[in-house]
């Protein structure tokens, strides 16, 4: 096992700039592809169950309808968070865990989609999976609301499920999102505050619970419906948690350095908006010529960003060290997953799944 660990680790943890997705026909979307297939009926099944202004304001979000109701052939997203609970279901307890575990993985799924929604509307962003977002569509209140009907959606499918690991997997979800909301607080709360007030440290717990904690999370609840012991089932949220860190870290610098016609969203969003990513942070910490200009630009009123001023940030933080430091840092938090995962899991083949989805998340260039 630590042999197979160590070959698949130095391939899942190479990251090299402008390398790019996984293939279509690959390991991990094949995976995704089945989880769609299985977790998307309890979706729509749970959100046809919504009040009716509510459904419409989720379905829209969810890429089923388009804004007026007609139906629509949109992108859900890449369900990554439910492939997780079934790959640990079935590295654990095998295919008969994994059928078990799907209302686990769509109330997991549910969990994140309410998160977007209300990051949406707290960020401001205009834009995701490359349709306007639902709060400038619907308008605030209305994202707001529809976002804590899905959370109501994830307990209620859990609570309802008869399944014995049900109850603590939605005690488990339950406190997550008590973790998710504090994430976003500290990330909110950082925006108030002057570039030099915020160390690396922080903005690194801050993602750990804003991201972090739901893929740690999602691992552990397939780890509960196989019957996994306590170990287990904390090696497993472990292995989330820092496969977790290391898709934030690769997701920030997409956020700066992404192609906005394959991302959705607008080129360096975060940075028009003096967002404390961790690439910029680790910029404005390092001590740098560079660092000093980078705190001088994040210290102007952002509003109104050209295009110019941005690219000028976003070279700023690059020069500081910032994207080199985010890539070889998600390096280093995937070692550390590989490391929980080969506590949990038994062997190569059981871990197969776990494995490949942590690789694509972190070879994710766009």
């Amino acid at each position: 096992m630590a042999e197979f660990v160590t070959e698949r680790q130095q391939r899942a943890t190479q990251l090299p700039p402008g390398r790019p997705e996984s293939p279509d026909g690959s390991e991990a979307t094949v995976i995704l592809e089945r989880v769609r297939a299985s977790v998307d009926p309890e979706l729509r099944s749970a959100v046809a169950s919504l009040p009716g202004s509510m459904r419409r304001i989720a379905c829209y979000h969810f890429g089923w309808e388009h804004a007026d109701g007609s139906p629509a052939d949109g992108n859900a997203g890449k369900a990554i968070r439910p492939a997780l609970v079934l790959a640990a279901a079935d590295a654990l307890g095998g295919p008969a865990a994994r059928a078990a575990a799907v209302r686990a993985a769509a109330a997991v799924e549910l969990v994140h989609n309410f998160t977007l929604l209300h990051d949406d509307v707290m960020d401001r962003d205009t834009s995701r999976r490359h349709r306007p977002t639902a709060w400038t569509v619907f308008g605030d209140a209305d994202a707001i609301l529809a976002g804590d009907a899905l959370q109501a959606l994830a307990l209620r499918l859990l609570a309802e499920d008869p399944h014995p690991a049900s109850g603590p997997a939605a005690a488990r979800l339950a406190d997550c999102v008590l973790e998710l909301c504090a994430g976003q607080h500290a990330d909110t709360a950082m925006e108030d505050r002057a570039p030099d007030e915020v160390t690396l440290d922080e903005v690194l717990a801050m993602a750990e619970a804003k991201t972090g904690a739901l893929l740690g999370c999602a691992c552990a609840l397939g780890a509960l419906y196989a019957g996994a012991g306590a170990a287990e089932v904390a090696a497993l949220d472990d292995f989330g948690r820092q496969a977790g860190l290391a898709f934030q870290l690769i997701d920030d610098v997409i956020g700066i350095w992404g192609d906005p016609r394959r991302t959705g969203k607008p080129a360096g969003a975060d940075l028009a908006a003096r967002k404390k990513s961790l690439p910029v942070v680790a910029a404005l910490t390092s001590g740098t010529p560079a660092a000093a200009e980078l705190a001088e630009l994040y210290a102007e009123p952002h509003v109104g960003a050209d295009a110019d001023e941005i690219a000028r940030t976003a070279l700023a933080v690059e020069r500081a060290g910032g994207r080199d430091w985010a890539q070889s840092e998600a390096a280093d938090r995937m070692a550390r997953a590989m490391q929980e995962l080969a506590r949990a899991v038994p062997g190569p083949e059981e871990a197969g799944g776990l494995l490949a989805l942590a690789e694509f998340v972190t070879r994710r260039s766009r």
